[in-house]
């Protein structure tokens, strides 16, 4: 079983590590050091939830309804658009006294659009029913799925916090309005490019 815990773990790490919009929120979030555990602990017990529903077969949902990849990936798309509009705005006015200070949104507020890049990216349930439950039908024992569907979770809650915590490691090079303007210019660049990605997909 523990080849299977190892095996799970990659998989879902391998999946996790690629920049996407719930990362570059996570980081961003990490280098305000504002609301950070609670942000992971979401974004790991989310990707858990989708983990173990994936490696329990709940593929066979987008069989039964074919038309809700498409109606996620234009509701992906919406928000991921508008957030990187926000984040462009941003880097346009130049405006970081806030952020300099230390200032953030509410935890609510944290939470939600934490929330909404998580549930609303069709890419998600991509990467953790499809890749990652494929992946365990190697393993048809339940005994070794349930290890790899526990590696996995592991993977995610370990990437989470490291990211959230291990962002604090470039606060120093965060002091300055120009670069955190940069920050949110590439993070714009980066929604505007995966909204285009889902679009060109629908």
């Amino acid at each position: 079983m523990g080849g299977a815990a190892f095996s799970g773990f990659v998989t879902a790490f391998s999946v996790i590590l690629a920049i996407g919009a719930q990362n570059a929120f996570v980081l961003r979030q990490g280098l305000l050091r504002r609301h950070v555990f609670l942000l992971c602990l979401l974004c790991a017990v989310s990707d858990a939830v989708l983990i173990i529903a994936g490696v329990i077969g709940f593929g066979a949902v987008v069989t039964i309804y074919p038309a809700l990849p498409r109606a996620m990936a234009w509701g992906g798309a919406l928000f991921l658009i508008g957030y990187g509009v926000l984040r462009l705005r941003a880097a346009w006015l130049g405006d970081y006294r806030m952020v300099l200070s230390g200032a953030s949104g509410g935890l609510g507020a944290t939470l939600a659009v934490a929330a909404a890049f998580t549930w609303l990216n069709p890419h998600v349930y991509l990467d953790t029913l499809g890749l990652i439950g494929a992946v365990s039908t190697q393993y048809p024992d339940v005994p070794e799925k349930t290890a790899f569907a526990i590696g996995a979770v592991a993977s995610s809650f370990t990437f989470f916090f490291s990211l959230g915590y291990g962002a604090r490691l470039l606060a120093p090079l965060m002091q300055s309005a120009r670069a955190w303007r940069v920050l949110d210019v590439l993070i714009g660049a980066v929604m505007l490019a995966l909204a285009v990605g889902l679009l060109l997909q629908a």
